[in-house]
């Protein structure tokens, strides 16, 4: 929990989220009420939800992984439309980590019948921008379909222009 609590308590990474009350956290025990959150939301056949990213061989969390249907421009309605998304601690920027994660989540959404899958990001947010393309994702556009509206740039994979892995 040290390690959620410590990455979600930087600007650095939470300046990225749109403004959302409660961000950055500012005591260790939000850190624990928002994992139970996460563990809440995940589906019950564990398809969609929010995982830790870990590196292999040392089990430090690298930071978190998701997969799930977007919220529409009223949040309370989950809408069709699948996502992964990736939030990583600022001391494992620039390894390859979120890609790895992210290229895992869609391998196994496919491989699940999704037709498509978005990557929902802040406008200023290039280092995920450059991790959507490196999944092979198309920028789409500006958009305010999802997250009660907020502005956001939009990248789609189509299951039929994927190329899995060897």
């Amino acid at each position: 929990m040290a390690r959620a609590y410590d990455m979600y308590s930087r600007m650095e990474v939470v300046r990225w989220f749109g403004f959302v009350p409660g961000w950055p956290l500012t005591a260790p025990e939000q850190a624990v009420d928002m994992v139970r959150r996460w563990h809440a939301r995940t589906t019950p056949d564990g398809r969609y939800g929010i995982w830790a990213i870990e590196l292999r061989g040392s089990g430090q969390v690298a930071g978190t992984i998701l997969l799930k249907r977007l919220p529409g421009r009223d949040e309370g309605v989950l809408t069709d439309d699948i996502e992964v998304g990736w939030h990583l601690h600022p001391d494992c920027w620039g390894n390859g980590y979120a890609t790895e994660a992210a290229r895992a989540m869609v391998d196994r959404e496919f491989a699940a019948g999704t037709e498509q899958i978005y990557a929902v990001v802040d406008p200023g947010n290039e280092p995920s921008k450059a991790v959507a393309r490196r999944l092979g994702m198309t920028y789409v556009g500006r958009r305010t379909d999802w997250y009660g509206g907020i502005e956001t740039d939009t990248f789609v994979l189509p299951a039929d222009k994927y190329p899995p892995r060897s």
